[in-house]
């Protein structure tokens, strides 16, 4: 299983998106560097507000371009880096991988995936119907967050629109993504 990198993000205030720009650094451990999330512990200003201490499983937010399509078919105008994320993939199904998965990006960067993003009440006021079309509901009746996947930095590295993604799954028995 393999994808690619269709474009990089970063933005070191806290607002919603994010510029797009030709190359990003994953600091180990850290995240973007440059990035508002960039740390150790808790960047997003809700977790910082109930525990600062904890530490940053949302180093790093990736989004499946394929969403992108999905939304332009619901009349939504949205680009790669307007829903925060600092990596756009296409080619990988991001929100089916277990927790645990290795993403080698390019030549060096790894990224190990910590969980579902949230969709935050910004993205209603970034367009509005935005949240319940990121939303959605299995056959089963479960909710499905579909605003992309979050990661820990476990290899330093450069990352660039072009990369190549390599999937690495982690030991069975596989734990399903869930909120971080």
């Amino acid at each position: 299983m393999n994808g690619k990198v269709i474009a990089v993000h970063v933005n070191a205030s806290h607002t919603f998106s994010k510029q797009s720009v030709w190359q990003i650094i994953l600091l180990k451990g850290l995240g973007v560097e440059g990035d508002a999330h960039c740390g150790a512990t808790v960047k997003h200003r809700s977790r910082v507000a109930r525990d600062p201490s904890q530490p940053n499983l949302r180093q790093v937010h990736l989004m499946h371009g394929e969403l992108f399509d999905e939304l332009s078919e619901k009349a939504f105008s949205v680009l790669p880096g307007d829903l925060g994320e600092n990596i756009t993939t296409r080619g990988l199904d991001l929100l089916s991988l277990p927790v645990g998965t290795e993403l080698h990006i390019g030549e060096h960067s790894v990224v190990t995936l910590t969980g579902l993003r949230n969709p935050c009440a910004q993205i209603e006021h970034f367009q509005a119907g935005l949240m319940k079309a990121v939303l959605g509901r299995s056959p089963e009746g479960k909710l499905l967050r579909k605003a992309g996947v979050m990661g820990v930095v476990t290899t330093a590295g450069p990352v660039s629109s072009g990369d190549e993604i390599t999937v690495k799954m982690p030991p069975p028995p596989y734990r399903e993504l869930e909120m971080v």
